[in-house]
């Protein structure tokens, strides 16, 4: 294998960009998948997992990899796009391996998994030969005393049935750089065990930004593994329409009871919505939408649309009220758009460039009717007033084709196989034959 290196420690290719021999990226890769020996024998690598789009993980079989980069893997152009679907006999390095404790064969310590190591051999195939390691106590706890130390694959036992609750903060740590749709494609292929570990690990904000992008079977089954409280944190971090869809799905009462121990001043927004049918103006809305009082100048509504963690929908535009300007607001006077914000010099006034001839979306009106008024008028987003002519929410692009598409969408693209036919060098490598 030309540019292979003669040690990878598996963790740092997550995420690393996959590429044809043509230079076109067809993928990230996400995992490394080898098959364990039942001696002291190190696995053998069978291959790697790679997400290409659309949110489809396939097989790339280790012989085919012809370069393993610092920032790149490049491989010789032939990819079955078949989705993957993990053999009994196979197990999952990262997913699987990482965080998990183990014991040194010498002296019976355990220890906890940081990485894991692959290394080529002469015949092109590839090994794990090393595992880092980090002292833990008999409970599974990472020690504080003592740093990470690399292995002999041989040095270390307890690989041969894997199992979980071990935590995931190493499996985290792989995926930190991902996006929350690419992370949740990941979380919902692992075990449901796994799925719960990862979950609970993650930090409030990830895992909100996860959970929006995960199917809703997925959703209802995290939130019911996490504490009422750290339940009710996450609802918090997520845009409120999104918790709102989540809530919804759940029995009454546990859906007052996470409404009840949410802070007053976000569950409110969240009971506004839910108070709307779900394929309605009122329920499709978020109540998030950027609002600038009328005597702001363009300077600023350009700052607040320059916020990164806003949604490109929402940015799109600014809404013009008088105060106060959190939701429901005084009077909706009319929209911004951004392009009009870039043509005017910064201390223009919104008042005086504010679009009032588009009439608002009612939040009782239909999916139907929002669709037709956004495909009508070209736009991304629209303001939801009510009939006294307050600000309720915005209505964006993206949550109109969420409500458009099947109901299973989700797991549609996550599930589906493609109809190719095997692979024949695939099959032989994780049958464990010779291609």
């Amino acid at each position: 294998m030309s540019g292979a290196p003669s040690r990878v420690f598996i963790a740092r290719l997550a995420g690393i960009a996959v590429f044809d021999p043509a230079g076109d990226q067809i993928g990230r890769a996400r995992d490394v998948v080898v098959a364990l020996r039942p001696d002291e024998r190190a696995p053998r690598v069978l291959g790697l997992t790679v997400d290409v789009a659309p949110r489809r993980t396939v097989f790339l079989p280790i012989t085919r990899v012809t370069t393993i980069e610092a920032d790149a893997i490049i491989f010789d152009g032939r990819l079955n796009v078949r989705r993957f679907q993990q053999r009994a006999s196979e197990t999952l390095v990262l997913a699987e391996m990482l965080d998990r404790t183990v014991r040194l064969r010498e002296s019976g310590d355990p220890v906890s998994v940081v990485d894991v190591a692959m290394e080529p051999t002469r015949t092109r195939d590839w090994l794990v030969g090393k595992v880092a390691v980090r002292r833990a106590t008999s409970r599974g706890r990472t020690s504080r005393r003592g740093g990470t130390s690399v292995v002999d694959w041989g040095a270390v036992e307890g690989f041969a049935t894997i199992e979980h609750g071990q935590g995931a903060a190493g499996l985290i740590a792989a995926f930190e750089n991902m996006k929350p749709a690419d992370l949740a494609n990941f979380v919902h292929d692992l075990p449901e065990k796994r799925r719960t570990e990862v979950a609970v690990a993650l930090d409030d904000e990830r895992l909100a930004d996860v959970l929006e992008e995960l199917p809703e079977d997925d959703q209802v089954e995290i939130l019911g593994k996490l504490e009422v409280e750290r339940a009710a944190d996450v609802l918090e971090s997520m845009d409120p329409d999104d918790a709102a869809d989540l809530l919804g799905e759940l029995p009454t009462d546990q859906r007052e009871r996470l409404l009840t121990r949410m802070e007053p001043h976000e569950a409110a927004p969240v009971r506004r919505l839910l108070t709307y049918a779900d394929d309605s103006a009122g329920g499709l809305m978020t109540t998030d939408p950027v609002v600038v009082p009328p005597d702001a100048t363009v300077a600023e509504a350009l700052a607040k649309i320059r916020n990164p963690d806003l949604n490109p929908a929402l940015a799109a535009q600014v809404y013009v009220c008088r105060p106060p300007t959190a939701t429901p607001t005084g009077r909706y006077l009319g929209t911004v758009h951004f392009q009009r914000l870039l043509r005017e010099p910064p201390p223009t006034l919104v008042s005086g460039i504010v679009d009032t001839e588009l009439d608002p979306l009612r939040p009782t009106m239909s999916l139907e009717a929002v669709a037709t008024f956004l495909a009508t008028y070209n736009l991304v987003a629209g303001a939801v007033v009510d009939e006294t002519g307050h600000l309720l929410g915005a209505v964006t692009i993206d949550d109109v084709l969420d409500h458009l598409l099947p109901e299973d969408w989700r797991e549609t693209v996550m599930d589906a196989a493609a109809e190719q036919a095997a692979d024949p060098e695939e099959e032989a490598l994780r049958a464990g034959g010779t291609a």
